[in-house]
């Protein structure tokens, strides 16, 4: 019987921290009243992998975390506690690192052959004539033939197989290429066997052969002549040495070895081809993270194999899907996925715009929580705050740029940029689709990649879902369309309307013709990369008017929302009851706790104004020529408020990353390592400035208590709004991480262990005495599962939410609902202009005897002051009696 859900704790697997270690974990998740552990993906990832998201072979338990029978063992050892296990699954993509992944291995050594050609989103007729049905490979330090002449390529033999070799990088030999040198060693050592071996491997089927009779031949041969060739180097010295010496011979040729090179199923090439002409689809812009066609029910089978058979066993009860929007149909592959896996719970990475509603059609629970990251940061926002800090920020960086003209030239910058190859592909084949109509057939490729890009930069959402197999075009996709046309028209006047026309009808499918399908199909899967890589990983850390804001799922645009704007969202949010609530994940920029402690900024906009003036004074002799620039001290110091205490290998580690993604001075692609060099040595200087620190630690001070209120609060909401809780890792405790890889330190879990066993003897105060330790919130959510264990039906789908309203001066500092007709929950808001004072403010709570679920205060029905409702503890939890 499955568990119902009630709470995830999500665990971040890796070497070092596996099934084994997970599993002496369940006595503690039990306790705290977790009832599903939530695993990032466990199948067979890149070696050292700290995420699992690059897996190599889907079809073996990751041997990194444990063997199978430990993973088995977690599995039985989970059911025998009653909990559920909830599992990240990657149906995107797949990593291509070497000989890890035997599928991209098969295919770079036997192209259309391989057995997994189609399994792979590879465009083998995007490269120039010469390089048709070749995989381009962007993984040289330079230039092809400088690397080739510098003689850092090699060709080595392995037994009877042979790799070509650059650093650590190696590639298969298809060994149909094999037969001429196989044949001069066969001439300079006189062995007939040898020159039986050539004859044989000419006679080979070539890699580009598709019929399944030649296919077999040549799998079945190449893999007899392996065997042969090294059995007769092992039994013949004189064969294998003419073998060796014409393996030297090429590598010492660079002709030769070009010659070689160039009859393989690939093109090695100098990295930086990546962004022009790569010729298959990525994981946003990481060229060894390649997509597959899940939509394929080959590839589809292939890759779900093992968690299909786990969830069969009952050893899987939830899954959630890593990167929907990389799907070609999302909507098919999820009613694929509940097809295969009847009645599992399921929730799906998907990032909303404010605004935007789950598809429909998708066959889901709901989304993994950053729709809820959103919500509840913008909750304790207060929007009287915007325009001074608006004006600080202003004042600071000179600059006044619209948020929008930001994020626009944000996303044509990666556009152009990281994802060049890909709107290469796409402006091919809109070429291709205009010379089939003769009304556009004389637009130029350059108009038409223009308009392309254009039309992506000016979308509103990640993507559309339209169904070229069902025809099918929601409202919501037409009127997304509509937007992103408008805009490339007011942004390039100088095309020809006509053409965003043409482009329009046919991304909603109202042009017929199957090249026009497959440009629509994939015109989707582009906008969700470059709206992900434009706006999240760059607007967001370039526009740092407050950096609380600028998180995944979150538009800092929106500063702050109305109470009822929060109560509409959660009315909406109670139809799906099992959606997940997160507040902080392995991919947020920052924790929970660092955005409830910044969010405090918006209610001091003055007093952060006078600090953060006068902390730039104090640090101007750390600059050195002018690094960093302003925004970006700017942004140091904003997390230096959020993370405080934090030591200077964090703060550097956190800092290079956010250079990186913003694109300003320097790059993950182009390191500007005299710009990094004076920003780090600016973190050295500011940590070694004590006037500067005394005053960053008074100011701290200030906020530390009313940040904790928040984290209580925001935490509280998570526990009992319509949903299901998630707790990364660690955070049940206060948790002051950075995004990762800082989010993905140890966590000492026998410290959290110790503490929770503590709490069976204290009291409320007690408690709250150590609130230094993180206890409070720790009880906080112990006491709030187990009574959601003891009351399922006030949070399941049988579950209500009414919004009560708080009267008196400080009303709108208070968030109060029921959850059916049984409980009350009520915290504080905007906390530092409360000042614990909460005068004649009064809650009407309904009629009946109520008493506290955290301190056992009792209560009856009508009005009570938020005084008396919270005298005990920061937040509170009624249950009628």
């Amino acid at each position: 019987m499955q568990p119902e859900p009630r709470a995830t704790y999500r665990l971040q697997l890796q070497p070092g921290f596996g099934f084994d270690q997970a599993a002496k974990l369940i006595g503690y998740l039990v306790d705290l009243g977790i009832s599903h552990m939530y695993l990032s993906p466990c199948l067979q990832s890149a070696k050292d992998s700290t995420h699992g998201y690059d897996v190599v072979d889907p079809s073996h338990v990751n041997f990194q975390l444990g063997d199978a029978d430990s993973h088995q063992r977690l599995c039985e050892e989970l059911q025998k506690a009653g909990l559920g296990l909830m599992l990240d699954i990657v149906p995107n993509h797949m990593a291509i690192e070497g000989k890890q992944n035997p599928w991209w291995w098969d295919v770079l050594e036997n192209g259309f052959s391989s057995a997994f050609a189609t399994y792979f989103d590879v465009d083998w007729e995007a490269s120039e004539k010469r390089w048709c049905n070749k995989i381009l490979l962007p993984v040289l330090g330079d230039h092809y033939g400088r690397v080739l002449e510098n003689g850092e390529i090699k060709l080595l033999r392995q037994e009877g197989s042979f790799i070509i070799l650059y650093q650590d990088h190696s590639f298969p030999v298809d060994p149909s290429s094999l037969a001429e040198l196989i044949n001069n060693a066969a001439k300079t050592s006189g062995s007939e066997q040898l020159a039986f071996l050539a004859e044989s491997y000419t006679h080979l089927p070539k890699a580009t052969t598709t019929t399944r009779q030649e296919v077999e031949r040549r799998h079945r041969d190449k893999t007899v002549l392996a065997s042969m060739l090294a059995k007769l180097c092992n039994e013949e010295p004189e064969t294998n040495q003419a073998i060796n010496r014409e393996i030297e011979r090429i590598n010492n040729d660079p002709d030769a070895l070009d010659a070689f090179i160039d009859h393989q199923n690939y093109r090695l090439a100098f990295w930086r081809t990546a962004s022009r002409d790569l010729g298959y689809r990525r994981f946003f812009d990481i060229k060894d993270l390649v997509g597959l066609r899940c939509e394929d029910i080959d590839v589809f089978n292939a890759t779900h194999a093992l968690p299909i058979a786990w969830y069969s066993k009952g050893w899987v009860q939830g899954l959630r899907v890593d990167h929907p929007d990389g799907l070609r149909n999302p909507s098919e592959y999820f009613i694929r996925l509940q097809n295969a896996c009847t009645g599992a719970w399921v929730v799906a990475e998907k990032i909303l715009k404010p605004g935007e509603r789950l598809p429909l059609d998708w066959n889901i629970a709901g989304t993994t929580g950053y729709d809820f990251v959103n919500l509840i940061t913008e909750l304790f926002i207060d929007p009287q705050g915007e325009q001074a800090l608006t004006q600080t920020y202003q004042d600071i960086t000179g600059e006044n740029i619209p948020f929008c003209t930001r994020v626009a030239s944000s996303k044509r910058l990666v556009l152009k940029g990281l994802f060049g190859s890909e709107l290469n592909r796409l402006a091919t084949l809109f070429v291709e689709v205009c010379e089939k109509h003769r009304r556009h057939r004389d637009y130029t490729r350059s108009e038409l990649y223009e308009a392309l890009c254009e039309v992506a930069v000016n979308f509103p959402v990640y993507r559309t879902y339209v169904s070229s197999n069902k025809g099918e075009v929601s409202k919501e996709d037409e009127k997304y369309v509509n937007e992103a046309i408008q805009g490339a028209l007011a942004e390039k006047p100088d095309l020809d309307p006509e053409l965003f026309n043409f482009l329009k009808e046919i991304l909603l499918l109202k042009v017929e013709g199957q090249l026009e399908n497959e440009l629509a199909m994939r015109f989707q899967q582009l906008t969700g990369p470059a709206m992900a890589k434009g706006f999240e990983d760059t607007v967001l850390y370039r526009y740092n008017r407050l950096i609380a804001l600028n998180d995944v799922g979150m538009e800092p645009s929106i500063f702050g929302i109305t109470l009822k704007q929060f109560h509409d969202t959660c009315q909406e949010q109670s139809q799906r009851p099992y959606s997940l609530l997160a507040t902080t994940t392995h991919d947020t920029k920052r924790s929970e706790d660092v955005r409830a402690r910044l969010s405090l900024l918006s209610e001091i906009p003055e007093q952060w104004d006078t600090a953060v003036k006068r902390w730039f004074k104090l640090n101007e002799n750390c600059l050195q020529e002018g690094v960093p620039d302003r925004n970006l001290e700017y942004f140091i110091y904003q997390t230096l408020v959020g993370a405080w205490p934090i030591n200077k290998e964090r703060l550097e580690e956190y800092i290079e990353k956010a250079m990186r993604e913003a694109k300003e001075h320097t790059s993950w692609t182009q390191p500007h390592q005299d710009y990094e060099n004076g920003v780090k040595q600016f973190i050295s200087a500011v940590l070694q400035n004590e006037s500067f620190l005394s005053e960053l630690k008074r100011f701290v001070d200030v906020l530390e208590k009313p940040g904790r209120v928040i984290g209580l609060a925001q935490t509280l909401i998570k526990l009992t709004a319509p949903g299901i809780p998630d707790i990364f890792q660690g955070s049940e405790l206060w948790n002051m991480t950075l995004v990762d890889p800082d989010n993905r330190r140890k966590v000492d879990f026998e410290l959290r262990q110790n503490l929770l066993s503590e709490l069976k003897n204290l009291s409320v105060e007690q408690v709250l005495a150590k609130m230094d330790s993180g206890l409070p919130k720790l009880w906080l959510i112990k006491k709030v599962l187990h009574f959601r264990k003891e009351n399922p039906d006030l949070f399941n789908a049988k579950g209500t939410y009414k919004p009560l309203w708080a009267k008196g001066k400080n009303a709108d500092h208070v968030v109060s609902y029921m959850r059916g007709d049984s409980a009350v929950v009520i915290t504080p808001r905007l906390v530092l202009q409360l000042n614990d004072e909460w005068g004649d403010t009064s809650l009407d709570l309904p009629t009946g005897s109520w008493h506290s679920v955290l301190t056992g205060d009792k209560f009856q029905g009508g009005i009570v002051t938020l005084q008396e409702l919270l005298q005990h503890f920061p937040v509170a939890l009624l249950q009628k009696v």
